[in-house]
């Protein structure tokens, strides 16, 4: 087995048995097991089980992000319609098989006073997710995007623990409610002063 098969089959044990379990109750070795590579070719691929887990948490921002964006823009053809969409994408992953809420809280919660990369990667991967939000909204002509951006976001973080805890996917659809009232209030024509 190559270096990059390693590589791939190491992240998707890391993502399949971190996001299951957590990252602190998977050691490497069942890592190395669940992923068939010896453990000398493990430390080839990652030196350090941080190493790992930052790498893990940046394939999952990648694949999370894609897959919410495909969606949205599969699934609505206005800028309004594609921030709802992203409730509804947050619906269907609360429904699915093993969802377990945010990786990126979850990681941050582990370790995140104690392994900057991974703390770094948390902080990355939800600014981007405003970003992504801020270019919708944006596209959608709200007076602050920005604001907008930041109030959704906190609707769509709010979900997902909500989900997770409650096991209940009607978190989303409660948060794309609030979501209409926001983007409402946020494209609202400005009355001139007087």
């Amino acid at each position: 087995m190559d270096h990059d098969e390693a590589r791939a089959r190491l992240l998707d044990a890391a993502e399949r048995l971190f996001y299951e379990r957590g990252i602190q109750a998977v050691g490497m070795d069942e890592l190395r097991s669940a992923a068939g590579v010896s453990l000398k070719r493990l430390y080839q691929c990652f030196p350090s089980k941080n190493d790992l887990v930052e790498e893990y948490l940046r394939r999952r921002d990648d694949r999370w992000r894609t897959a919410l964006s495909d969606y949205a823009t599969r699934h609505a053809a206005t800028p309004e319609g594609r921030l709802l969409a992203v409730f509804d994408w947050l619906q269907e992953w609360f429904a699915a098989p093993g969802f377990r809420g945010c990786a990126f809280v979850n990681s941050f919660g582990e370790l995140g006073a104690v392994a900057d990369g991974v703390a770094r990667a948390a902080r990355d991967h939800k600014h981007a997710v405003r970003e992504y939000m801020a270019d919708l909204a944006r596209d959608l002509g709200a007076g602050d995007p920005s604001a907008l951006a930041g109030q959704l976001v906190l609707l769509v973080d709010g979900a997902i623990t909500t989900a997770a805890i409650s096991g209940d996917p009607a978190a989303a659809r409660h948060a794309r409610t609030a979501a209409e009232t926001l983007i409402a209030a946020a494209t609202a024509p400005v009355p001139p002063r007087a």
